[in-house]
């Protein structure tokens, strides 16, 4: 999907007022002669920018604005080196809640709703985000935040909230908990606003069912804004992302080169408007595509297919390239095992091998020694490793209130 004349111009404007400015790209774009952009073929040689500037820039390097025009800041989480500090302007602010409210729209979320909110608040996008939207929409918002789950569970019922916003993880602990404990006779929710993390099939289907409600992706990512630039519809078929603030391209996650239409590699995007930190061709390691065509819904926003993973998820074991979704896959084909699971990666170094434990939850209707013959089996003929499995009971994997851990290497410790 090409840059239409009025993205032109305001990728174009974004140049002109970057290069005038002393922060990091300001000074990265005058450094390579890069002064304006007049074409798509201009644009796709501009070069990438990266979570690696973002943290070379620290702490407000990329900040594009004078001081007193920054009215807050938001940070990823930091967890591997130096965090990153996006700062925002109240334009950055309130168009990010405007998004954010289309989204609730595009979902049939209305005034009459009531918003359960469990994503965390504080330097996190996800809260704060999930809040201003519901707010402008004009629904009621009840800002629990993550944790307590006896609480939850209170409000849930005695406020009759209707939509729950969560990640996927928090979602599935909440729907084994209500069904655990024969509440849901007692929720009134309708719909769920699902983010942060990709999810498998099953997973969808259990939370779906365990809580009876219609379920929507939403996506967005702390250097965009935070969550709320794109969300799936009823048709189910992709997800809206709203290019009127944000340009997205697909490109090949190795050469660089955009790919067209349809194609699937990793989602770069640029912001439009955004004033306080704006990136421009920001690359976001997601893996999806772009869905040719109108969507069945009448809406006219494009559409990005849901997120298949990540490219630096990719992880390696005796010379084989993995990703979690293949794993998620393999599992789906084995009866009686859910969605949830762990991989421990560690070296054997007298052995001088990798040693791959894959732990999987089983419903206690299955045996279990054949159901880990039978996914080590799998393992073996569709991707090529034959790893050690660990078959434990429903609900013995720890549950996350923000994204699970699917592969911890103990390689890199």
């Amino acid at each position: 999907m090409k840059l239409n004349d009025t993205q032109l111009s305001q990728v174009d404007a974004q140049i002109k007022r970057l290069v005038k400015t002393d922060s990091y790209y300001g000074k990265k774009y005058r450094e390579l002669g890069i002064t304006d952009v007049t074409s798509q073929e201009a644009f796709e040689e501009l070069p990438f920018s990266s979570k690696d500037d973002l943290r070379n820039a620290y702490p407000l390097g990329i900040q594009a604005v004078p001081d007193e025009e920054v009215v807050r800041i938001h940070s990823s989480s930091g967890t591997t080196g130096k965090p990153v500090i996006i700062p925002y302007t109240a334009k950055d602010v309130d168009d990010w809640a405007i998004m954010f409210a289309r989204c609730y729209e595009t979902a049939g979320v209305t005034k009459k709703d009531r918003v359960h909110i469990t994503p965390g608040y504080g330097l996190w996008t996800a809260g704060i985000g999930f809040q201003a939207g519901a707010e402008k929409l004009g629904a009621m918002v009840i800002p629990m935040g993550p944790g307590n789950t006896d609480k939850q569970l209170q409000m849930m019922i005695d406020l009759e909230s209707t939509v729950l916003t969560a990640t996927s993880s928090y979602a599935l602990l909440l729907a084994e908990e209500i069904d655990k404990r024969g509440l849901k006779d007692k929720i009134h929710l309708k719909k769920g606003v699902f983010g942060s993390e990709r999810w498998s099939e099953k997973k969808r289907k259990y939370i779906k069912e365990k809580l009876g409600i219609e379920l929507y992706d939403i996506y967005g990512l702390t250097e965009i804004y935070g969550p709320g630039i794109g969300i799936s519809c009823d048709a189910q078929n992709g997800m809206h992302y709203w290019d009127d603030y944000v340009y997205i391209e697909i490109i090949d996650p190795k050469t660089g080169k955009t790919l067209p239409d349809g194609e699937e590699g990793e989602i770069v995007i640029t912001t439009l408007v955004k004033e306080g930190a704006p990136l421009i061709r920001f690359r976001t390691h997601d893996i999806s595509r772009i869905i040719p065509g109108e969507c069945p819904c009448g809406r006219k926003h494009p559409r990005l297919d849901i997120i298949k993973g990540r490219s630096d998820d990719m992880f390696k074991v005796h010379g084989v390239n993995m990703f979690p979704s293949q794993v998620e896959e393999l599992l789906a084909l084995v009866d009686g095992v859910p969605s949830e699971y762990t991989i421990n990666i560690a070296h054997d170094e007298p052995a001088n091998k990798d040693i791959m434990l894959v732990t999987v939850e089983a419903e206690g209707r299955v045996d279990f020694e054949q159901t880990g013959r039978q996914i080590r089996d799998l393992f073996k003929s569709r991707i090529g490793v034959t790893p050690k499995i660990t078959v434990v009971p429903v609900g013995t994997l720890p549950r996350s209130e923000k994204k699970t851990q699917r592969v911890i290497d103990h390689r890199e410790q």
